[in-house]
């Protein structure tokens, strides 16, 4: 192994100036986006103890309305970029305002791009393009937030926090939809549904409308802001580490116990990013940022979330590779035939698993070589 690679392994932690917690944080919600979806399913059907199915469960989207832990991964990245702008944007303020602006724009254009590739490009013509997913609602939130962080103050931020959340309910609650009314939430008959299917061209995932549509972009917006809020008082605060850690708890706790108090009212649903969605999942980011924090920065339990910084460091390789790589071919040919029909019942989880540790000893491999896709 090259000096630099076994140095990189053997003290995997920056040892100052850069928070270990937010890339081991990274790293832990971009795991389960490696296959655990499909390790939960292959888990339920080997058990029928009650934990394997409460697993599986959580390892799945809520059908509508609702929360499952999967459901936290995908707000919880956006919230994470979020905290991660204010960082890297203080860096690059120093080149000027202009050049940030510059390179917040292109960041945007490149992962937008890499979105588009990542569900075949125009492959199968221009219907068959799939204008929003998921990189593609990450590179819009990233620039929403790079650009509220730039040119709005604290104040400002959270008034266009709580404009977009408040707005987008009003929008829900009170636009009429044809044929249903206003105020219906259910799946087919809200607003944002309705806009996806009469404005939003190409491939959407769920028939006429897409859980990364047009409208619901806007609330998903609020959870970068979010997480530029929570990077500010990170960077910007006086206040010890534990003081902050603290403070981040606190407010998460809150934003939750509001986003679940507010659920009878405007429900909790990830596939139109409500506003109650936003707080339940902002409240739970902030939890899950104070708790990696106060682990792996104010107590240094470091030892064994290595794993978690090989992925947070590589985050959009990895998402790629398991958008484009057969990991799941490749698994079946090292652990198919013989040996997972020696397993029995648990075979099917034995190949479940391969997925997710042939994208592990990718993020191994490329730390190791200092091997970075900065985007």
């Amino acid at each position: 192994m090259p000096p630099m690679a076994s140095k990189a392994l053997t003290s995997p932690f920056p040892p100052g100036g850069r928070l270990a917690g937010l890339d081991v944080l990274r790293g832990f919600d971009m795991f389960w986006i490696l296959g655990m979806e499909a390790v939960g399913a292959a888990l339920a059907k080997a058990s029928n103890a009650p934990w394997a199915h409460f697993a599986a469960s959580q390892l799945d989207h809520a059908p509508w309305a609702g929360f499952h832990f999967l459901d936290l991964v995908f707000p919880l990245f956006v919230f994470i970029s979020g905290v991660s702008l204010v960082f890297s944007l203080d860096k690059s303020l120093a080149a000027g305002r202009p050049a940030t602006l510059r390179k917040l724009l292109q960041r945007a254009l490149l992962l937008y791009f890499l979105g588009l590739l990542c569900y075949g490009g125009i492959a199968k013509g221009l219907d068959g393009v799939r204008w929003l997913g998921v990189l593609q609602r990450l590179a819009i939130c990233g620039l929403a937030g790079g650009l509220a962080y730039l040119y709005l103050t604290k104040r400002g931020r959270l008034l266009a926090l709580c404009a977009l959340l408040g707005g987008y309910w009003a929008l829900l609650r009170f636009a009429p939809v044809p044929g249903f009314g206003p105020g219906d939430f259910a799946e087919g008959h809200n607003f944002a549904n309705w806009i996806d299917a009469q404005y939003l061209g190409g491939f959407k995932w769920n028939g006429n409308h897409d859980p990364e549509g047009l409208l619901s972009t806007l609330p998903a917006c609020a959870t970068a802001l979010l997480g530029v809020l929570a990077g500010d008082y990170l960077k910007h605060s006086p206040s010890p580490l534990w003081r902050q850690i603290l403070g981040l708890a606190a407010t998460g706790a809150a934003l939750a116990a509001l986003g679940w108090a507010w659920h009878p009212f405007f429900p909790v649903i990830k596939k139109i990013w409500t506003s109650s969605f936003v707080l339940v999942a902002g409240g739970y980011s902030l939890l899950l940022l104070a708790l990696f924090l106060a682990l792996v920065d104010g107590c240094k339990l470091r030892r064994g979330f290595a794993p978690f910084l090989w992925i947070g460091m590589n985050p959009i390789t990895l998402y790629l590779s398991h958008k484009l790589v057969p990991y799941e071919e490749i698994s079946l040919s090292l652990l198919g035939g013989p040996l997972a029909a020696a397993c029995g019942p648990w075979g099917p989880l034995l190949l479940a698993c391969g997925p997710v540790l042939l994208a592990l000893a990718l993020a191994r491999f490329l730390y190791a070589r200092n091997l970075f896709l900065r985007v």
